[in-house]
């Protein structure tokens, strides 16, 4: 949640509201993602935090990109006994 803030320039600054939460790891995953995360410069917290935020991204944009298919209305593929089209012509 964003909270806008205006200082008495009247900039607007957002102060975003971050929420705690505890994660329990089994220590051999634990110590990978301490590692894993110190190698590329970011704390464990910054890292799951990141790494939860892209998964929730890519599952939304998968359920949007199944929605936009299943919304196409079925076409047939051949007319009047012509060749079904070359694989090419359906994915090219």
């Amino acid at each position: 949640m964003r909270i806008p803030f205006i200082n008495y320039t009247n900039t607007v600054y957002y102060i975003v509201v971050m929420k705690n939460i505890t994660v329990t790891l089994d220590e051999k995953t634990a110590a990978w993602a301490r590692v894993y995360a110190a190698r590329h410069n970011k704390s464990l917290s910054r890292f799951l935090g990141e790494l939860l935020h892209r998964t929730m991204r890519e599952s939304r944009e998968y359920e949007e990109a199944m929605q936009r298919y299943f919304a196409k209305k079925p076409s047939r593929l051949n007319r009047e006994n012509a060749p079904y089209p070359a694989r090419e012509e359906l994915y090219g």
